[in-house]
């Protein structure tokens, strides 16, 4: 008789416990299941209330969006690239292009978004012509936007560079520097704080604005629109959008009044164009 509860006491504790495996299988698989019906994508703090702005609108499409925001512009490639995210909305596809060729990423762009003006702006001189010999310049010190910054300041005829094969110029590719510039190098987003303390600054409207640095509009010298360097939609190559969550987003973005109404705010009006366009 005890044998016999032994037993049945052993075979109830063993079913109990496959209920409980098959519970905790069930949570993960509904869990994973939940988290793969969420489109995420990784932002820049500049872009958080934009792309919020079509998160919301897609909501009434049954599509949730989660929108993770990193601080620098390394680790939303490296986020895609693992399969942490789905997209990311930062980079324009010179910048992507150095990416892949730097670290190998299997990445590619899905489709193109916004991009902005740049320019050169000042809060010592009201003219290019007024900036003194050996004046302090700021520029970004990340590859494609130093490039792009240097690009700007030989068409503002302040310096030439000397032919090279890619786009990718440095300070060591000025060929003339008539007012023997002097360049510091700081992080992107920072050239804007950095304004105050120089002669003359690279700046992007969005960061100029986010510092109340200074008023887009109010450059020395601005870029013409190249769309080379419209933001970017960014997956991993083999990315399988089978629920079109991706695409209908873009395309919301693309077609959305409030967000031409949110970049008119934040990086001023004519300032900013649409790269699908």
């Amino acid at each position: 008789m005890v044998s016999k509860i032994k037993n049945n006491k052993i075979w109830l504790y063993g079913l109990g416990l496959v209920v409980v495996i098959a519970a905790l299988s069930g949570y993960r698989f509904s869990h994973s299941t939940a988290q793969n019906q969420v489109l995420t994508i990784g932002i820049s703090p500049p872009y958080a209330e934009l792309l919020q702005s079509v998160a919301n609108e897609v909501k009434s499409k049954g599509i949730e969006v989660k929108l993770v925001e990193f601080s620098d512009w390394h680790a939303p490639n490296v986020a895609v690239q693992n399969g942490d995210i789905d997209a990311n909305f930062f980079q324009q596809s010179v910048f992507l292009a150095n990416a892949i060729q730097q670290s190998g990423y299997n990445l590619a762009a899905f489709a193109p978004g916004s991009g902005s003006h740049v320019g050169l702006y000042s809060k010592k001189y009201q003219s290019l012509d007024s900036l003194p010999q050996g004046a302090r310049v700021v520029i970004p010190n990340d590859p494609v936007n130093l490039a792009r910054a240097l690009i700007l300041l030989q068409r503002a005829q302040l310096i030439t560079l000397k032919p090279i094969k890619n786009q990718l110029y440095t300070v060591n590719d000025i060929g003339e520097n008539p007012k023997q510039l002097q360049f510091i190098e700081v992080e992107g987003p920072q050239t804007a704080h950095a304004l105050h303390d120089a002669d003359l600054a690279f700046g992007y409207p969005h960061y100029l604005k986010l510092a109340k640095a200074a008023d887009p509009q109010d450059a020395l010298f601005l870029d013409p629109i190249d769309k080379k360097y419209a933001i970017l939609f960014v997956t991993r190559v083999d990315y399988e959008d089978k629920q079109q969550k991706l695409a209908t987003f873009v395309k919301t973005f693309q077609n959305s009044v409030e967000v031409r109404a949110i970049l008119d705010r934040d990086f001023g009006q004519g300032m900013w164009f649409a790269g699908w366009e």
